[in-house]
C-alpha cells in the first residue's frame, strides 16, 4: 500500500462562530478556508476532501506536509477576522478508493485532530521526527489514550513558527481579533475581552459567564 502523511485541518470554535454570525457567514467562511487550503497545498500535495469546517490533506513527503500545513496556518492568521486553525498529523500505509483515502493512518490522524486546541500542530513521533530534522520545534505531550486505537499514542506539538502576533480570541464566537481592530471591549472580573463585532460585545455583555471558563 502506498504512504502518506495526513493531516486534518479545522478551525476551532466553529460551531460557536456559526451560532453567533448565521449560517451563512459561516459557509462563506469555509470556502475562503478551502481555498486557503488549495493555494498552502500547491502541487506538494492534494486536498482529499473537505467536511463541513475541516479538510483532509495527503501528501507523499513528510516535509512537505508540515511545510503545507504551517503555511495555512499562516494564511489563516493573515485573514482578518478568522478563526484559529488547529491540525492533527500521522504518516503511514493508506488506502486509496477513487480518490479517496481510508485505513488505520486517516482514523489516527482524525484522532490526533480531535486533541489538538485552536492555534496547535498535533503530530505522531514519525512526523514530529521529520520536523526535528528540519530544524522546527517539536515537544512531546506525553502519550495518549485515543478513541478506538488499541495502543496509547504519543503526541507532540510542532512549531512551524506561524505565530499571530498582537491577536486575541472573541469569546463568544471564538474568532481571531486584532486588539487595534476589534470592535468591542469589555472588562469582566479583572480580564479584558476583544470582541469582533458589537453584537458579539452585547451578547457577552448580558451573560458573560456563559462565555468564560
Amino acid at each position: 500500500m502506498p504512504e502518506r502523511t495526513v493531516a486534518f485541518v479545522d478551525l476551532a470554535g466553529f460551531t460557536a462562530l456559526t451560532e453567533a454570525h448565521g449560517d451563512a457567514d459561516a459557509v462563506e467562511l469555509v470556502e475562503r478556508f478551502v481555498e486557503l487550503a488549495r493555494g498552502a497545498v500547491g502541487g506538494r500535495g492534494e486536498i482529499v476532501k473537505s467536511i463541513g469546517d475541516a479538510v483532509m490533506l495527503a501528501f507523499s513527503d513528510r516535509a512537505e506536509a508540515l511545510d503545507a500545513v504551517g503555511e495555512l496556518f499562516e494564511a489563516c492568521y493573515a485573514e482578518s477576522g478568522f478563526p484559529v486553525p488547529r491540525a492533527g498529523m500521522h504518516h503511514g500505509p493508506v488506502v486509496d478508493r477513487s480518490g479517496d483515502l481510508f485505513g488505520a493512518t486517516v482514523n489516527l490522524a482524525a484522532r490526533v485532530a480531535g486533541q489538538a486546541s485552536g492555534g496547535q500542530i498535533l503530530a505522531t513521533a514519525v512526523v514530529a521526527e521529520t520536523a526535528r530534522d528540519g530544524g522546527l520545534r517539536a515537544v512531546e505531550l506525553g502519550s495518549f489514550e485515543l478513541r478506538n486505537v488499541a495502543e496509547p499514542v504519543s503526541l507532540h506539538e510542532v512549531d512551524t513558527g506561524a505565530v499571530p502576533h498582537g491577536a486575541v480570541i472573541d469569546p463568544v464566537c471564538r474568532m481571531r481579533v486584532d486588539r487595534d481592530e476589534a470592535t468591542g471591549r469589555l472588562r469582566h472580573e479583572d480580564a479584558e475581552y476583544w470582541f469582533c463585532s458589537l453584537r458579539c460585545a452585547g451578547l457577552f455583555s448580558s451573560a458573560p459567564e456563559r462565555y468564560v471558563d
